[in-house]
């Protein structure tokens, strides 16, 4: 086992402390893994899916926005034509 000098503490870890801190010394000094691993792989592969339906979510956003400034400018310019005399 490494010297704690020698060790790398990683902002997962301290999340894991702050959650659990009797898990986090189970897991990372006792090296005992968690009983439930396959619901921990479900929730790592839910946390993935949402991910991608935020940036999914971010990108209709943005087209959204670009597309309503699309038609402002189109309707300004509709109004403009209106209004201005026709040569």
């Amino acid at each position: 086992m490494p010297k704690p000098s020698d060790t790398i503490l990683r902002a997962s870890e301290i999340g894991e402390y702050v959650f659990c801190h009797r898990a986090w010394w189970l897991h990372r000094v006792k090296e005992i893994e968690s009983a439930n691993r396959a619901q921990m792989q479900a929730g790592t592969a839910r946390h993935v899916e949402h991910g991608r339906a935020i940036q999914r979510a971010e990108s209709l956003r943005r087209a959204a926005i670009v597309l309503l400034a699309i038609a402002l400018f189109l309707a300004l310019l509709f109004c403009l034509a209106a209004i201005l005399p026709s040569t």
